[in-house]
């Protein structure tokens, strides 16, 4: 089969699209035939090896699983002999291991039957990116109706989700993003749209209940100035930082530090749950939440949607089409 694979870490260079052996399912793992995968922030962390805590996890000098990919929908070709939910042809979304490729093996409890208004592209763009959104907004945010939210990365893969999910909620969103996504923004559900080019929404003097920053890049004493004084700020985001934590002791520090002050300053690790994927399948057949997708490219252009994406270009998500 055909799969997109590294044997080192580096640029979207090191990536190839080579012939390899279809994965074997274990006795808990569902393989898939995949239509669909989404491209998201950690498949570009795994890429790379940076920051160097990843590698810890996934190999010190080079990759332990060759093929990159996390997220997608498909079709089910075979179950392992534990599996009870799922059985060959049934349309799955979720996140599984080396989904860009043909076939990808996933844990039963991270998958979920596909939306059924969704075409299996969009339920591709759903999965890591909109679980991260539901957990911020409404798991650990708690948002409100009426609440004051504000999304920085409000254009990105996960800001698009959840500034539908808090408009969802009854809130007052603003979206923060660039000039060229401001009008997505706004298409989405956004109240107001702070244009960060222009305008520094830190030096303003608006307070919010919520904030959910994916964007990663503002001290957090800049972002608790802009919080109620028993507002919750949510950390999303860690790009950019040194090289071996990549922006992390920026969440760390905000974890040592929320037990002393009268504001909530949580981290957002998501997780990768089925029961998260239901809700989500739920959200979307009910018309609740929308992927946006701001490209799609074939297998074998894998490469140059994650330059697209670590450009910071992509409106929305991205989506690697493997099955025609």
């Amino acid at each position: 089969m055909k799969a997109i694979i590294q044997d080192r870490y580096g640029s979207p260079d090191v990536l190839r699209l080579e012939d390899i052996d279809r994965p074997t399912p274990g006795d808990d793992d569902v393989l898939v035939e995949v239509y669909a995968a989404g491209v998201e922030q950690g498949v570009a962390h795994l890429m790379t090896g940076l920051p160097y805590l990843v590698r810890l996890a996934f190999g010190l000098r080079a990759p332990r699983g060759r093929v990159r990919g996390r997220e997608l929908a498909g079709r089910v070709e075979a179950v392992g002999k534990n599996v009870t939910r799922f059985r060959p042809g049934d349309e799955v979304f979720g996140m599984g291991e080396g989904t860009f490729a043909a076939y990808a093996c996933a844990r039963e409890r991270k998958l979920a039957r596909k939306p059924a208004n969704l075409t299996f592209e969009q339920a591709a763009a759903v999965t890591i990116s909109a679980t991260t959104a539901l957990l911020g907004i409404h798991d650990i945010g708690q948002v409100k109706p009426g609440q004051q939210v504000l999304v920085t990365g409000a254009g990105g893969g996960v800001g698009t989700f959840a500034v539908q999910l808090a408009k969802a909620s009854g809130a007052e969103v603003t979206g923060v993003c660039g000039t060229a996504k401001a009008e997505l923004v706004r298409s989405i559900g956004a109240d107001h749209v702070i244009d960060y080019t222009r305008e520094d929404f830190t030096n303003g003097g608006r307070r919010y209940d919520v904030i959910f920053d994916l964007a990663g890049n503002r001290p957090v004493a800049r972002l608790r100035h802009c919080l109620t004084p028993h507002g919750t700020l949510v950390l999303g985001g860690g790009e950019g930082g040194g090289r071996w934590l990549g922006g992390m002791e920026r969440s760390l520090g905000a974890i040592l530090l929320s037990p002393f002050v009268g504001q909530r300053l949580r981290w957002l690790l998501a997780g990768e749950r089925s029961e998260d994927l239901e809700r989500l399948r739920e959200l979307a057949e009910a018309g609740t939440i929308t992927p946006v997708i701001g490209g799609t490219y074939p297998l074998s252009e894998a490469p140059e949607a994650l330059r697209q994406l670590a450009a910071g270009q992509a409106h929305g998500k991205l989506v690697i089409t493997v099955r025609e």
